[in-house]
Order: C-alpha cells, then structure tokens, then sequence
C-alpha cells in the first residue's frame, strides 16, 4: 500500500533551518505531482509547496524565497528546505503525492511537527 513518511522535523529558533524529507513507498513516484502542506493550531490546513512530476514548483507568498522543494526520483523523496524560520512557521507539516488520471489518486503522510520558538 501507499505510504509516505515524514521526517525532519523538530524545535528551531526563529532565523534558523530545517530540511524536512517525505519518503514514499508502494507508489510511482515519478509520476505524482507532490505537496507540502501545513496546518496550525486552529486554522485550516494550507498549502506551503509543491512540485509536479515535470519539476515545476510553486509556493505560498508567506514562504516564498525562504523555502525550496525538491524532489529525487531515484530516493522516492520530496524535501522541503526551510531557511529564515519564523514564529508564525511553527504548525505540522504534511506531505500529500497527488495524481489525476480521471480519477483523483491522494494520498497523505502522518505529518510532522516544527516549532520555532526561543
């Protein structure tokens, strides 16, 4: 079955870095558009990154020149840089892999949690 797992994330202060990885199992990697997404206390889940199967990206504005995905076919791996970090960062950090085929194939890590704080 289809996993993915996150790792990587931790307590931080505000202005350092962390490399989150999602490694997925029992799917093709390659051929799934993949997402970082996030969620704090008490708000709505929203999406931080992504990256298509062709290697485009997009980012939300909030992280935008201060977060790089990637992703490495040959591992299974997506990774999310995290560079200047911010209080308002801190929230758990989900992977989701993502295909349409005329169906919608999605699927979601466990999640894991960054907190940025001194």
């Amino acid at each position: 079955q289809v996993q993915l797992v996150e790792s990587g994330g931790g307590l931080v202060q505000p202005g350092g870095s962390l490399r989150l990885s999602c490694a997925a199992s029992g799917m093709a990697f390659s051929i799934y558009n993949m997402g970082w997404y996030r969620q704090a206390p008490g708000k709505q889940r929203e999406l931080v990154a992504a990256i298509t199967s062709g290697g485009s990206t997009n980012y939300a504005d909030s992280v935008k020149d201060r977060f790089t995905i990637s992703r490495d076919n040959a591992k299974n791996t997506v990774y999310l840089q995290m560079n200047s970090l911010k209080p308002e960062d801190t929230a758990v950090y989900y992977c989701r892999a993502e295909r349409r085929d005329g169906w919608l194939w999605a699927y979601w890590g466990q999640g894991t949690q960054v907190t940025v704080s001194s």
